[in-house]
């Protein structure tokens, strides 16, 4: 019930107006977002980085439907991965199909996400495609899966309360595709998505399990210690060494789980937003973990 909550009030501008009133509520939103501009994200980078954390910048936007609009996402991308170049950062950049073109035209997306990808290449670095809604699922892979075909330095997010992720992923395999391995964070119906925690949880520790010895190197991303525990002890079991894969994280969702893996000497890359558009990004968050609403709250009050 909560969860269906904070994402319906995720698409409410009058409950953005209200909460933006409250100082704290803008502080607070610091802790799951970089800032709204790139040079605030570098320096998140940089903080993180001196923890021995890589990064995966992402650049809110969702849902673009005018081409211009497209064309400036390109260009912060762009921006972005040169920053990454000048400053040394350890980061690299996700970024969602919808936020580049998919809503207008899969030849105008396909482009776009090409030039980021070549840009990307141009610099040694790594892009990212992220995952949406189920609705995008197959056009999304599909994009991906061309891009793939040209270029190496590109990777694909599933998800794990779709039905349908096993076999994705035993295509994308075949294509030796880098792969981020996520629960979900969308609102799906039950045709195409498990409903029950121990559902999707158990779906995730069996995907992380192909992952984990198909000898490519993926990003196992979650907040939660019994997947985290099982990702653990199926890579000692298996001789999985720690240099083999990557815990993945999100900014400013435990912290002190994020560095105490590295202090085991395991990976950790945590993915850092930055933008104007945190509202419905920050929503999600709030909807993936109820004690982030609590923590929100807390300080909405002290406020």
């Amino acid at each position: 019930m909560l969860k269906s909550t904070l994402l319906y009030l995720s698409r409410s501008q009058g409950f953005k107006s209200f909460l933006t009133r409250f100082k704290s509520f803008n502080a607070v939103t610091r802790r799951f977002v970089a800032g709204e501009d790139l040079p605030d994200a570098i320096e998140a980078i940089r903080a993180l980085n001196s923890k021995k954390i890589s990064a995966t910048f992402d650049h809110l936007g969702e849902s673009i439907t005018a081409e211009p609009e497209t064309l400036r996402e390109v260009r912060e991308y762009q921006r972005m991965l040169a920053q990454i170049g000048s400053t040394g950062i350890d980061s690299n950049v996700s970024v969602k199909l919808t936020q580049i073109g998919l809503d207008i035209s899969r030849d105008l997306c396909y482009r776009n996400a090409r030039s980021i990808v070549e840009e990307a290449k141009r610099f040694g670095n790594f892009v990212r495609i992220d995952m949406e809604e189920s609705s995008k699922t197959t056009s999304t892979l599909e994009i991906f899966k061309q891009l793939r075909r040209e270029f190496d330095n590109v990777g694909i997010v599933v998800q794990a309360y779709l039905y349908r992720t096993e076999d994705d992923i035993k295509s994308l395999l075949e294509m030796r595709a880098r792969i981020r391995l996520c629960k979900g964070a969308y609102k799906e119906p039950p045709a195409v998505a498990f409903s029950s925690k121990k559902d999707v949880d158990d779906n995730y520790v069996k995907l992380m399990r192909i992952l984990l010895v198909s000898g490519i190197y993926h990003g196992i991303a979650t907040h939660d210690e019994n997947m985290i525990d099982a990702t653990k002890r199926f890579a000692k079991e298996n001789a999985v060494t720690p240099d083999q894969f990557e815990f993945q994280m999100l900014y400013g969702v435990r912290r002190d789980l994020q560095e105490s893996l590295v202090g085991q000497g395991f990976r950790m890359r945590v993915y850092v937003p930055y933008g104007k558009y945190w509202y419905p990004y920050f929503m999600r968050r709030l909807a993936e973990r109820p004690a982030n609403v609590w923590f929100v709250l807390r300080n909405m009050l002290r406020g």
